[in-house]
């Protein structure tokens, strides 16, 4: 059996592994691509294994700010735990590459039949909560410059890589702050060495002061996951 790169899915016993492998389908997700609508009832969940996705919260129809991430170290369509259907968020691909793809009505029975799937979903759901809560204070409080580290930190934590492209535009988008506050804040970390940024490619080049010049937001939600979440499983 290949690797699993989803830690959700590898967190999860081995026959509860093999059911959802069996109903899911590899599918490669598009940069900028919109998998649901907010208020819209959504019909597949995604777990990524290459790609991350941003939920965006809508206001007067309008998406207007990320509140929350999920990567390889999560899914989109956790809300089923709670049984609810409707997406309370935009899902907005903001990194490309592949995800596992489930209809809701396959990953529904899987449920029923794992209390393990269930208990660990609702550990998710919880660690999201944590993150919204965080990501309304940290947009109330914090400065753009720390909230941009934090931001490039978590979406380096989900691309896996410490170069990815993001635009200045999709930046202001995701922090809901005006595009020029975007462009000093990355001029700032830009000349004091902490990134590379040309043509909408970013590189982080040091890690370390990229987390010293963030707010403690970021690390109080990287504690949360790994404090809550069950730990992945030794590839089979």
């Amino acid at each position: 059996m290949p690797s699993i790169s989803n830690q959700l899915i590898k967190s999860l016993p081995a026959r509860t592994q093999d059911r959802l492998l069996k109903v899911s389908e590899i599918v490669e997700l598009a940069y900028g691509e919109v998998l649901c609508e907010s208020g819209h009832p959504i019909r597949h969940v995604f777990f990524p294994t290459e790609s991350f996705i941003s939920l965006i919260t809508v206001i007067d129809g309008k998406p207007v700010l990320e509140v929350g991430m999920a990567g390889r170290e999560g899914m989109v369509g956790s809300q089923l735990v709670l049984g609810v259907q409707t997406s309370p968020f935009q899902s907005l691909v903001q990194g490309a590459g592949a995800a596992h793809r489930i209809s809701v009505r396959d990953f529904c029975k899987e449920m029923d039949r794992s209390i393990e799937l269930r208990q660990c979903l609702q550990r998710y759901v919880y660690v999201l909560m944590a993150q919204l809560g965080t990501t309304a204070a940290c947009t109330r409080f914090h400065l753009i410059g720390q909230r941009l580290a934090r931001w490039l930190l978590m979406t380096q934590d989900r691309a896996g890589s410490p170069s990815f492209h993001v635009t200045h535009e999709f930046l202001s988008y995701m922090l809901g702050v005006r595009r020029v506050g975007i462009t000093n804040a990355a001029h700032s970390l830009q000349h004091a060495g902490l990134i590379t940024y040309r043509r909408g490619e970013l590189v982080v080049l040091d890690r370390r002061r990229l987390e010293s010049a963030a707010c403690g937001c970021y690390e109080e939600n990287r504690q949360s996951y790994s404090k809550l979440m069950p730990k992945p499983r030794a590839n089979r």
